[in-house]
């Protein structure tokens, strides 16, 4: 029983930041398309702007990794 609660924190720890990352990126990646259309010259912030959200799944993983190790 212990594997299986430590395998369904471990799908936890990644599949919710994943899902909220993915929400993230539609509106960000959206907002960014239009300012883009606007003015060119802020690709790189636009850029910068769509990779933040991903550091939630990067934690995500090392949470899962220090459960995975520690149980």
């Amino acid at each position: 029983m212990d594997k299986i609660l430590i395998a369904f924190a471990e799908a936890l720890a990644i599949g919710l930041p994943a899902i909220a990352t993915a929400w993230a990126q539609s509106k960000i990646g959206s907002a960014g398309a239009g300012s883009l259309a606007e003015k060119p010259e802020l690709s790189g912030t636009i850029i910068i702007l769509v990779a933040i959200p991903e550091t939630m799944v990067i934690l995500g993983f090392v949470v899962a990794v220090i459960i995975l190790l520690g149980g």
